[in-house]
């Protein structure tokens, strides 16, 4: 039923900006030179910088995100969506911050799903009441990643910190419930398992956990480290759930980088505050691309700072801080219930 929703979403002209933002991302890697036709199919917009929990390797729990901090306006989101919405396949209203936090965020869903466009959003889970689970299913919401990083509290917290576990399962419930209860296909529903030193002995655990819960699939992600240059507690014992080696005192990613990255032709973040980044990765907006508060999309999308930061992709993404640290699409596990 998900791959039914998200191809539902398709349209002659979304279809025809596909297949040419697709040449021109080969034709860019082929010749190592800048070509770019079309509009992103994709987009990430943050309609929270702010968190509840204190996750120790995320920049919003840690509370290192650099700038002010905030919620996104509607107004702002309405414009974003007008300008972009078009050739909108896929809408995640997640970045670093907790997107619950943000009291209109079922209003952005109902905007981006009657706009004819897959939305997708993530969270920790604590929020999850009967009412924003209405709200949730209500909206139209295509898809809702809840994550969890241990199966019992005293290994969840050591990574969730702040987190009740108790609340985030009773939440999954509501949604399960609700979902049945208003014989709605919509969300699919995820559950996303961060691996670490801390719980990669609960791997089985998890997947048993979302068979019982009637969640639609289970998701083992590799974590991301903010510093390479030590051993790090959180990084796990087992080759196979890691992206690191370590080597010479440092981590190295297991795979090679190469001068190439579809995310860059393809979806572009916007944070709260209207800053639009090449992608997630660029967790403090070091390389914005300009600022949609003050410019139209597409001037950025096509601008002179974009092209210039693809041709450093095609030429040398060593060179790119943010680049160094990506393993982007890295899943070690995926499992369908039912």
């Amino acid at each position: 039923m998900d791959v039914y929703h998200l191809l539902r979403k398709l349209t002659i002209r979304k279809i025809w900006n596909f297949l040419l933002l697709s040449i021109s991302y080969f034709l860019s890697i082929v010749f190592k030179k800048h070509f770019l036709w079309g509009y992103p199919p994709n987009l990430a917009i943050e309609p929270s910088s702010l968190c509840n929990l204190s996750c120790p390797e995320c920049p919003a729990g840690t509370n290192n995100l650099s700038g002010v901090k905030g919620f996104m306006d509607i107004g702002l989101f309405n414009k974003i969506l007008d300008e972009t919405g078009l050739y909108l396949t896929f809408l995640t209203l997640y970045f670093q911050g907790e997107p619950f936090l943000n009291n209109r965020l079922f209003d952005m869903i109902k905007r981006a799903v009657g706009r004819n466009i897959y939305t997708a959003t993530s969270t920790n889970g604590h929020f999850l009441t009967t009412e924003n689970v209405r709200g949730i299913i209500e909206s139209g919401l295509d898809r809702l990643i809840i994550s969890i990083d241990g199966t019992t509290q005293e290994v969840y917290e050591k990574y969730r910190v702040g987190g009740d576990l108790k609340t985030v399962i009773s939440g999954i419930e509501k949604v399960v419930k609700w979902k049945k209860k208003l014989h709605s296909s919509k969300p699919f529903v995820i559950i996303s398992f961060l691996a670490l030193r801390t719980n990669e002995h609960q791997i089985k655990n998890i997947k048993e956990l979302g068979k019982k819960l009637g969640v639609d699939k289970v998701v083992i992600k590799t974590a991301q480290v903010k510093d390479m240059s030590c051993r790090n507690d959180l990084v796990p014992a087992g080759e196979k759930l890691t992206r690191y080696k370590f080597v010479d005192g440092h981590y190295e990613l297991r795979k090679k980088l190469t001068n190439r990255c579809r995310r860059v032709w393809s979806s572009p973040v916007m944070t709260f505050d209207g800053h639009t980044v090449p992608c997630c990765f660029d967790k403090n907006a070091e390389h914005s691309m300009g600022e949609i508060t003050t410019s139209n999309f597409m001037n950025i999308w096509f601008g002179n700072c974009f092209r210039d930061f693809r041709k450093r992709i095609l030429n040398g993404r060593e060179t790119i801080n943010i680049c160094c640290n990506c393993t982007s699409g890295q899943t070690i596990f995926v499992r369908k219930n039912g």
